[in-house]
């Protein structure tokens, strides 16, 4: 029952990600925003939940993860319907920042609480079911959303989120038990320099490709912010004495590297479910609930493989799951990159499913991977930091993909563009002249293929790039250590700590 109360609050936190999407066009018109402000309904949560993200380990060991929990549930679903209610922009901006803010602790919370009190050999399960939900929700989110904002109103996307949470609150305050506490000082030098780095990051991230990127003053100042603040931030917390983050977790070989792979597996999953939603709209003419369907194959995938991963996973090297979940997710991408305009569904499904095979075996070993020779001591702060890269990582992804096929749009069109000419220089300038409309006709006909063959290219360039990605960063398991305890940690007293 505690798994279930923590998995809702996981679930209700990652579907809030990218459920509210797809009803940004009728939000636009209810709110009276404008294109570019609405945007910042999604800005808001993210910038919110980056800023408190660090402070995750210092709060829990002030006032316990129990309370913590709790009162991140209260706040989250309370924003929810503050959010489903909001009459203006500044409104939904303003409760949108309240539900960052609780929503940010779920994640890390629900991964320290499943770890704690699970055992060892219960671990890899608990892990599974704990990455079902990290992956579930971004999946399903665009599809409930979709389904709610045609069917019902687009306040639902937000309503939806309360008999979550008033079940979750139910369980969490039954059987989540509580942790002592301890004084901690906070460094609020540290925190600053993270938090102001990570939001000018975000702001370079989410609004570059509206301001053509450093041709604005704006985005200039916040790339600047961003790296100095990024520079600063590291010069602290490698010589401060009480810094942010314990020292010793960065000195953990598996700890570091599986920082890497949140980032990078945080990018791929994210920039190919913000690619593929326009995809199968724009290319293939498919509505919104239909592109949801045909992203169902990706949970089905992860469902599927997660039976086999229970049971593999004590038995199996993860450092050879994640192996081979990079190598499938590098196997649909490249599936992807071979797409064309005029196909049927099958080849979508296929990918979809190898690729939600792909994402189960990469997810689940890296967690292990990760917290496999860490202190429980250090889980809080290990999972906020976790939970941080993958965000960064899916903002990166996310905006670098964006990029690349606007900028590839527009090389291929020029491309394939200059190549039309030839194809009117065998009429005489009189014929074409004499049939002006129907030229013009041709003409618009002409360029609108053009324009569909233009980002089918760069879509498919895009896939491409990250399926080599993905085989790139493979070799980096060769520096992972297998899952012992290092040398010098009394496991005996660690896991009084942790039954504690």
């Amino acid at each position: 029952m505690l798994l279930v109360g923590v998995m809702a609050a996981m679930l209700m936190q990652t579907l809030d990600t990218t459920i509210a999407n797809v009803a940004l066009p009728h939000m636009s018109a209810s709110l009276g925003a404008t294109r570019d402000t609405i945007t910042w309904v999604l800005t808001s949560y993210v910038l919110a939940s980056a800023v408190v993200l660090p402070l995750s380990g210092w709060l829990v060991d002030r006032v316990g993860i129990r309370m913590m929990m709790l009162g991140s549930v209260v706040l989250f679903t309370t924003a929810s319907m503050l959010c489903g209610v909001a009459q203006s922009l500044d409104q939904m901006v303003l409760f949108r920042i309240l539900q960052g803010l609780a929503g940010a602790f779920l994640g890390p919370l629900a991964q320290t609480v499943i770890l704690d009190c699970s055992t060892a050999a219960e671990r890899p399960r608990m892990m599974a079911v704990y990455t079902q939900g990290v992956m579930l929700g971004p999946i399903s989110g665009p599809i409930i959303g979709g389904y709610l904002t045609d069917n019902f109103n687009w306040r639902w996307v937000f309503y939806v989120n309360l008999p979550v949470g008033v079940v979750c609150f139910a369980l969490l305050l039954l059987y989540l038990p509580r942790t002592p506490r301890r004084e901690r000082k906070i460094d609020l030098l540290g925190w600053l320099l993270i938090a102001v780095a990570v939001s000018a990051l975000q702001l370079v991230l989410d609004r570059g490709q509206d301001h053509d990127w450093f041709s604005s003053p704006e985005i200039v100042i916040e790339a600047v912010l961003a790296g100095s603040c990024l520079w600063m931030a590291l010069v602290h917390l490698t010589t401060a004495r009480a810094p942010l983050f314990p020292r010793d977790i960065f000195l953990d070989r598996n700890f570091s590297i599986g920082l890497v792979f949140f980032g990078l597996l945080g990018l791929m999953m994210m920039s190919v479910m913000a690619l593929l939603p326009e995809l199968l709209q724009q290319i293939y003419g498919y509505n919104p609930f239909q592109s949801g369907i045909l992203l169902v194959p990706r949970g089905v995938g992860m469902l599927a493989s997660m039976v086999v991963l229970g049971r593999l996973t004590a038995k199996v090297d993860p450092r050879l799951q994640l192996g081979c979940g990079l190598a499938l997710m590098s196997l649909s991408l490249w599936m992807m990159a071979h797409w064309s305009i005029d196909m049927p569904q099958t080849p979508i499904v296929i990918s979809g499913l190898i690729q939600g095979v792909g994402l189960s075996f990469a997810f689940v070993p890296v967690n292990m991977i990760t917290f496999a020779t860490l202190p429980p001591r250090h889980r809080t702060d290990a999972s906020g930091l976790t939970n941080l890269l993958r965000n960064v990582g899916s903002s990166v992804g996310i905006a670098a993909a964006t990029v690349m096929v606007a900028r590839n749009v527009q090389i291929n069109h020029a491309e394939i563009g200059s190549r039309l000419p030839s194809m009117f220089s065998a009429f005489p300038g009189d014929m074409t002249s004499a049939f002006a409309p129907v030229t013009g006709m041709v003409l618009g006909t002409a360029d609108a293929m053009v324009n569909q063959q233009a980002a089918m290219i760069a879509y498919l360039d895009d896939f491409m790039g990250m399926s080599m990605a993905c085989l790139a960063v493979i070799p980096l398991l060769l520096l992972v250590k297998t899952g012992k305890p290092p040398a010098g940690i009394d496991t005996a007293a660690l896991a009084a700590e942790a039954a504690h």
